[in-house]
């Protein structure tokens, strides 16, 4: 039997129950009101009508006319009320003894006799009201009785109805749900069990059916899972360098060979072990775990393994991952690499070694090629035609041009190997405005490019070394030359804001597309299609700012020119 019908059989025997016992009220009372009613036409009206004409007889000696017409008026309406045994005849012998008066006049016999009729029916309605009165009390005891018993056999009938029926449809509902939530608690060895022909068993059914699958495919996914993470243990473990995994709540969950060499730790001291409390007791891990700025860095790392100075590049690479219907990423781990780059090191130490001393002993040669110079333009010694003169100031160019790179090299030089030596002391931003125009002065109206300053007034002094600042604008404005297109104009602005001084040196040339902007301070970068240069100039620049504590930037868009600024805090 479905769901669907025992649901309507319950509200059926809901509805028998009311219409039985409505049914039996109706029926008993209209029985009380019946007996009530016959009580009062068969009976009462008869009393009435006997007492009406026992009052006449009062009367005939007075006014026997009208008395006699109303006996006849009363005698007649009894007549037609006879209901009870035996008072069919009384009435007849009332009606004789009636007639008997009008024929032979008014007698106290006659009289009497009437008097005694009417008693007597009188007296037999009076048995007949307290008789019916019986079966009416015995009606109503009948009705209170059955009515009392039928209601409490429904009443009982509906309140175990009511108490079992919602749990009967309820309780296995319940249940389902229990179920599923076991299930997407990924318990799949959850069954339901119900012992009843109905929907519910089938779902019961549909849903054993629906665990069993689940539990099938996750112990086949969790075999694959677990030979996959064997799998990935093992290439992670054969890694010539060190790897280190957390998980989002920072617990280590694998470390190579090679990180626990790194760290002199052993997988017991580190794995399921929460970072911080590990880096408590461990440098290395320490800088190692620190909070990341975005989801990927790379940084150098100074380890000694084996008593020797060794060094690392770190890339810390946050796992995310989106959930479905979701819109932001939730963090589930966190890798970090470590790659041992000693080798590039000591090569590039080496490197920067041999760049100091080359561009050492180049100044030496630079400045007998300069002073040769001069002696050729000197008249003393002879005077030159045309073509000597253009040979001599090709070569006088060239000679500024090599010692401009000589110049960067040991700047370069002096940066890469750490020392470089700052003078910091309380500057004017303007003075350092006014040195780096006039530096630039001759270059840029021989190019017919006009330099137009923009500097706020009453600008506080700043902590800065002058000339490494000064450097910085005038190979900022340099290159603003170099791209201006002639009859041009570049502005140099100078502000104060959040306690810091701005530079800015803006350009109208053919700008930098994006895809460039995040390389343009690297060394020995430039940007393609661009005038030959060293790529030197602003990887210094970003050298000498950021060692005064310093912040330095671009903004460009094609076609419209570039916008490069340092900032510089105020003293």
């Amino acid at each position: 039997m479905s769901i669907k019908t025992k649901v309507a059989l319950g509200v059926a025997f809901l509805f028998i129950v009311i219409v039985t016992v409505g049914g039996m009220g109706l029926y008993y009372l209209k029985a009380l009101t019946s007996d009530s009613k016959n009580i009062l036409t068969d009976n009462y009206e008869t009393l009435e009508y006997t007492k009406r004409i026992i009052e006449v007889c009062d009367s005939l000696g007075t006014d026997s006319t009208r008395a006699l017409g109303a006996i006849e008026s009363n005698l007649r309406r009894q007549e037609d009320n006879v209901t009870e045994a035996g008072e069919r005849e009384l009435t007849h012998r009332l009606r004789v003894a009636f007639e008997r008066l009008k024929n032979t006049g008014i007698a106290d016999s006659c009289i009497v006799r009437i008097r005694n009729i009417c008693l007597a029916i009188q007296d037999l309605n009076m048995q007949a009201i307290i008789r019916k009165n019986e079966v009416t009390q015995n009606t109503a005891h009948d009705a209170t009785t059955y009515l009392i018993i039928i209601g409490t056999i429904c009443t009982l009938a509906a309140f175990t109805f009511i108490i079992n029926f919602p749990g009967y449809i309820a309780n296995p509902i319940m249940q389902l749900t229990r179920s599923i939530k076991s299930i997407a608690n990924k318990d799949y060895e959850e069954r339901l069990h119900f012992d009843r022909k109905d929907e519910f068993e089938e779902l019961a059914e549909a849903f054993n059916q629906m665990a069993e699958k689940l539990d099938e495919y996750e112990h086949s996914n969790l075999a694959k899972i677990l030979f996959e993470k064997k799998r990935i243990e093992t290439i992670i473990n054969r890694m010539n360098d060190p790897v280190i995994g957390l998980d989002e709540h920072d617990k280590v969950v694998f470390a190579n060979d090679q990180a626990l060499s790194l760290l002199h730790l052993t997988s017991r001291d580190v794995l399921n072990h929460y970072a911080p409390d590990i880096a408590v007791n461990n440098d290395l891990f320490r800088s190692l775990i620190r909070e990341n700025a975005g989801a990927h860095e790379s940084t150098l790392i100074k380890a000694i393994v084996g008593g020797k100075e060794n060094y690392f590049s770190r890339e810390s690479i946050n796992i995310s991952h989106t959930p479905t219907g979701e819109k932001d990423a939730v963090k589930i781990g966190q890798v970090i690499l470590l790659k041992n780059i000693t080798p590039y090191k000591e090569l590039d130490l080496a490197k920067t070694n041999f760049i100091a001393t080359i561009s050492h002993e180049l100044k030496t040669p630079i400045a007998s090629l300069q002073m040769c110079s001069r002696l050729l333009n000197d008249a003393r010694i002879g005077s030159l035609n045309d073509e000597q003169r253009n040979i001599v100031s090709t070569l006088e160019d060239e000679i500024v041009r090599l010692s401009k790179i000589t110049n960067e090299l040991l700047d370069l030089s002096q940066v890469e190997t750490g020392n470089i030596r700052l003078n910091i002391r309380k500057a004017d931003p303007k003075d350092i405005l006014t040195m780096a125009v006039e530096a630039v002065k001759f270059h840029a109206e021989r190019k017919h490019v006009a330099i137009e300053v923009q500097a706020a007034g009453d600008l506080p002094p700043i902590q800065a070394d002058v000339d490494k600042t000064t450097w910085v604008l005038v190979n900022f404005l340099t290159n603003a030359i170099r791209y201006s297109p002639e009859n041009e104009r570049i502005i140099l602005s100078c502000d104060h804001s959040n306690g810091a001084i701005s530079f800015s040196v803006e350009d109208h040339g053919p700008g930098i597309e994006e895809k460039y902007l995040n390389r343009i301070f690297e060394k020995f970068f430039q940007v393609p299609g661009t005038p030959s240069g060293t790529g030197l100039g602003l990887a210094i620049s970003k050298e000498f700012i950021e060692a005064q504590q310093g912040e330095i930037g671009v903004t460009s868009e094609v076609g419209k020119g570039s916008r490069f600024t340092f900032r510089l805090p105020v003293g």
